[in-house]
This record gives structure tokens, sequence and C-alpha cells, in this order.
């Protein structure tokens, strides 16, 4: 597939993008797969891996792609954990960053994550420990809802 346009033409879009996200949990040892982001928005912070969907591809296909694209690993995908919006404005109000976010949660089919792509570190952390983390907002609140809804129900 075509590659969608390098980060600048995002900034200040016309138009939402799609993108999807991928919370991968290591169930046994109470872990998730977290990478520090390479580019804006969110440089140096920590994420769950993802991108941007392209055009003709699933939501489920591009999850797959983008994890493997930055952390050289596969899963199994469980289900749709969450629907977020990222609206980033400038300081005179202008939109420069938007994102409609579609969160899966996986369960990881190896832990041998290595960083490539736009990220900078893969790393494995305590799902309790990585609200520590300096993490972007939604991956901190897509990590609260995770512990407080799927991690006490969890039957994976």
């Amino acid at each position: 597939m075509t590659p969608v346009g390098k980060t600048e033409d995002r900034e200040y879009p016309n138009r939402p993008f799609v993108a999807v996200g991928i919370l991968v949990v290591d169930f046994k040892r109470n872990e998730v797969l977290l990478i520090r982001r390479g580019n804006e928005p969110g440089k140096g912070k920590y994420s769950i891996p993802g991108g941007l969907v392209e055009v003709g591809e699933r939501l489920i296909d591009a999850a797959r792609r983008e994890l493997r694209e930055e952390t050289s690993i596969d899963c199994e995908i469980l289900d749709i954990i969450h629907v977020d919006e990222v609206i980033i404005r400038d300081k005179n109000g202008r939109v420069r960053w938007h994102y409609v976010l579609i969160d899966f949660l996986a369960r990881p089919l190896s832990k041998n994550a290595r960083a490539s792509s736009d990220a900078e570190e893969t790393i494995w952390v305590n799902i309790d420990r990585a609200l520590d983390l300096d993490l972007t907002k939604s991956t901190q609140r897509l990590i609260r809802r995770f512990i407080e809804k799927y991690r006490t129900t969890n039957t994976h």
C-alpha cells in the first residue's frame, strides 16, 4: 500500500485522521508493551504502538501492521478496547493535530520487541507502573480504562 504523507502533512489538517493503537498485554506477567514516540505529536513520550490507517486497509490489519513496523512482533487481536480522539490546538486556537483513535487489545505472540519505524524504544512494563511513565494523554486514558474495566474482569 502507498504510505500516508509525512508527519508534516498531518500538522494543521483540514480533516481528522483515523488511526489505530494496539494495547499489547502479557496477561500472565501483567505487563504491557509501550514505545517511546519518535515523532510528533507526543515525541519522546511513551505510548502504545499505532499509526494511521491507509486507504483501503481494514482497521485490524492496520493495527497488526503498525505493531510489526514499530516493534517487530505479531499478536492475537482480542477486541476493540477504546475509541478516543486527540485534538491539539496551538496558542492561537488553531487545530494543529486531529486524530480519531481506535484502540485494540491484543496478546503478544512473541515478546522479542525491538524498536523500528518511528519508535525510539520499546519496553515491557508492569501495567500498574505504566502510569508512572511520561505517557501521552490518550495512552494514560487507555491504561486507566484497562486497569479499571478490563483487568478486573479479564478471562484471557
